[in-house]
């Protein structure tokens, strides 16, 4: 359901899926660049159908892009300092959900998402525990990462040209210096948005499937 997120500012909306049978955990889902499309909603409602409490606030606040183009321009006109005040708000607010017991939430986004997903777990280390980056690029973006104390996962694509393997390698050898606690791994003859099952030129099921297991996985044990 399409709930109001309060700011500073103002509100912004969101997207709020609820558990039938709640585990007490919840997530917030970071969108492509894009916008709040009918993907992310329905990861939300993914996630809802395993037990978690998951909110996807709309960085873009009510606007969303239909060509490349349209969604680079919305992309790179995105205040970050704005978008994380709007992600640390969606914190507050699934926090107080009825059925959420954790103190700590899980994150995930994808493209845009990714990187802001990043972004946010290192500006808000003592609320979020957990974080899965999907091939994360916005070149507006630099997480803090000596303040990163969740665990985090990233999914990248091999044949990625916004994110090529050499970028991820650069960034694991970066957290392993900082002595972070990680996880990557590059899905080989893969593209970007690969978990994007409404784009069927760059889905692949077999990569996807290996993701979400993982990530599940990542988020019952760590969320808290």
């Amino acid at each position: 359901m399409i709930i109001q997120i309060s700011l500073e500012s103002g509100t912004t909306i969101g997207y709020l899926a609820k558990p039938s049978k709640p585990n007490g955990k919840a997530v917030l889902v970071l969108q492509e660049w894009w916008g709040l499309v009918d993907h992310i909603k329905e990861i939300c409602d993914r996630f809802a159908s395993v037990g978690f409490v998951a909110i996807a606030p709309d960085l873009y606040n009510g606007v969303s892009a239909k060509s490349p183009d349209e969604a680079g321009k919305l992309m790179m006109a995105l205040s970050i300092s704005e978008a994380e005040k709007t992600i640390r708000s969606a914190i507050e607010t699934v926090l107080a959900v009825d059925g959420v017991t954790a103190k700590t939430v899980g994150i995930v986004g994808f493209c845009m998402g990714g990187q802001l997903a990043v972004y946010a777990a290192c500006a808000n280390p003592t609320t979020i525990s957990a974080c899965v980056n999907f091939y994360g690029i916005h070149p507006s973006v630099s997480p803090d990462y000596k303040q990163l104390s969740a665990t985090l996962y990233g999914f990248f694509a091999e044949l990625d040209s916004s994110v090529p393997p050499a970028t991820v390698n650069t960034l694991a050898s970066t957290l392993q210096d900082l002595q972070k606690d990680y996880t990557f791994k590059i899905f080989e003859n893969t593209n970007h948005a690969f978990f994007n099952d409404t784009r069927p030129q760059v889905y692949n099921k077999e990569a996807a499937t290996e993701c979400w297991d993982k990530m599940i996985e990542l988020f019952t044990d760590k969320i808290n």
